[in-house]
């Protein structure tokens, strides 16, 4: 039996098979560590205004609004203190740790720039992932001790 490759799925075009990207809503943007970080934040961050913001936008994916992968800022980042322009300035050379931290993300999830996927599918990628994944990507991370919470609630600590 010959086996026939399945091309990749077009930018803009829905990854999640089984429960869909919602149409109808808006398109929620994440960058790649997003992705993964968000299934553990428990109500830290820099500001009441980024708080509010991380909140609005998980709730935003748990009810179905679909989501495309973006390369730089993204929805999320636009309430944290710490932009400046495109770029994360929280202290030198972090646009570029997360930049690199957002490549080796959607990789190991199997997405890529443009790629629209639903939440529940995200979820059940991360909750996949072995815990040795977890160490070596979370290590160096100024977050690490904000996320050790949720990582021990999903049984990924």
């Amino acid at each position: 039996m010959v086996r026939i490759p399945t091309p990749p799925p077009a930018p803009g075009a829905c990854l999640s098979r089984k429960t869909g990207c919602k149409e109808g809503f808006g398109m929620l943007k994440m960058r790649g560590h997003h992705l993964i970080c968000l299934h553990f934040f428990r109500g830290h961050g820099p500001s009441p205004e980024f708080i509010a913001k991380v909140e609005e936008v998980v709730g935003r994916a748990e009810k179905g609004e679909g989501i495309e992968v973006v390369e730089g800022a993204d929805d999320v980042c636009r309430a944290c203190p710490a932009l400046q322009g495109e770029k994360c300035a929280a202290k030198p050379d972090m646009d570029a740790q997360i930049r690199e931290m957002d490549r080796r993300a959607a990789a190991h999830l199997g997405v890529r720039v443009g790629a629209r996927i639903a939440w529940p599918d995200v979820r059940a990628r991360v909750a996949a992932t072995p815990k040795e994944w977890f160490a070596a990507f979370c290590e160096g991370c100024d977050w690490t001790g904000v996320c050790a919470e949720g990582k021990r609630a999903l049984g990924l600590a």
